[in-house]
């Protein structure tokens, strides 16, 4: 029997309401003046898919509605919880206090590489993105509480954050033993 594409009503697709009614995952993503909307989208999008708690828009990050947004995210924007800071800083410090280790996702002299990293199933981690030219800040890298890289081998040693969202994502939460969906038959 050749393989067939599911058909959408098989994929097991939960509403935005039973989105927000799941078991916590203990997983934030946090935006640091994403300049771009469609990503910013796209970030909503694999939140959405991998089921983070909410994503902290922060600075100069566009913010649901916004038919830009809606492009790339497909309607995670409805079902992804999330906020809105001025400052990026601000964000990292009320996270702090809510209990989340949070982890920049940034090179630096002391990042911990990707592969290497295994999260605690107990931890809550709050996971800060960079803007799509200067990175985490770095007086939000400083107040972190470990860096984490994704290890690349090509001349750019660069992938659009987008792209890091949905690798960071997927690691953690295969690490952390999340149970993968089951679906329609």
């Amino acid at each position: 029997m050749k393989d067939r594409k599911l058909l959408n009503i098989e994929l097991g697709r939960v509403s935005p309401e039973e989105y927000r009614t799941l078991p916590e995952s203990g997983i934030t993503v946090v935006l640091d003046n994403i300049r771009s909307a469609h990503n910013v989208g796209s970030a909503f999008r694999s939140s959405d898919s991998f089921k983070v708690d909410k994503v902290v828009l922060c600075g100069i990050c566009a913010t649901p509605p916004s038919a830009l947004i809606h492009k790339s995210a497909l309607g995670a924007e409805d079902s992804v919880p999330w906020v809105h800071y001025d400052n990026t800083m601000d964000a990292v410090n009320d996270l702090k206090k809510e209990g989340y280790t949070v982890v920049s996702v940034e090179q630096t002299v002391n990042s911990r590489k990707l592969n290497e990293f295994t999260p605690e199933t107990s931890g809550k981690y709050a996971l800060v993105f960079g803007n799509e030219v200067e990175g985490v800040a770095q007086e939000v890298v400083d107040a972190s509480d470990f860096s984490l890289e994704i290890p690349q081998w090509g001349t750019k040693h660069s992938l659009n954050v987008s792209v890091s969202i949905g690798i960071i994502l997927w690691h953690l939460k295969s690490k952390l033993g999340s149970p993968v969906p089951d679906r329609q038959s």
